[in-house]
């Protein structure tokens, strides 16, 4: 079982016979001595789509659903879901968009290192590679001169997603995103 300081968005925990999806983790720490760090945790019920909060102690344990965990690719959206593939035996799962939710900005077509959680036959959840290479489709124009601890510049990335980028970047060039925080980290 997991303690509450290891969870991460995206993980199935079973709660009261329930299967429930981390949508956020807020950490609060306490600045009194001796207070520990509070976990507060929203949840998704994957089966009723309704949302609970609950906080938690770093030490806390919560259960950890029953599910199967292998490696997916994602294949392509359309308008109704993501598809995913195994890379093993081909076979191919689908999630709603509305499952997605926030994770939609850190799939462009062919990603893979996409961890997927399967329960009886169905994809649940998934969880995202530490950070994800994306390309820069729209931006101003870069900046000779520009140091990389200068200021910053919105960019849109090939998924639609926008991240704060140093001002030297220009559009076509390919990023690394850290897919915890959304914020850029390296060029790839």
């Amino acid at each position: 079982m997991p303690k509450a300081a290891d969870l991460k968005r995206g993980a199935i925990v079973e709660i009261d016979d329930q299967l429930y999806k981390v949508r956020n983790i807020d950490v609060r720490s306490p600045s009194s001595r001796g207070a520990n760090t509070l976990y507060k945790v929203t949840f998704m019920n994957i089966q009723k789509k309704q949302k609970l909060e609950q906080t938690f102690g770093g030490t806390d344990l919560i259960k950890e659903a029953d599910t199967m965990r292998m490696m997916l690719q994602f294949l392509y959206k359309d308008e109704q879901f993501y598809t995913f593939m195994d890379g093993e035996d081909y076979n191919q799962y689908t999630m709603t968009i509305d499952d997605i939710d926030k994770d939609a900005g850190f799939l462009p077509d062919g990603q893979g290192d996409v961890l997927g959680m399967i329960y009886e036959g169905n994809l649940i959840g998934i969880e995202l590679p530490a950070s994800v290479s994306l390309k820069i489709i729209k931006t101003d124009p870069a900046i000779k001169g520009a140091s990389a601890s200068a200021r910053t510049k919105p960019a849109e990335l090939e998924t639609g997603l926008i991240v704060q980028v140093p001002e030297y970047l220009s559009e076509g060039e390919v990023i690394r995103v850290l897919t915890a925080t959304g914020k850029f980290a390296s060029r790839a």
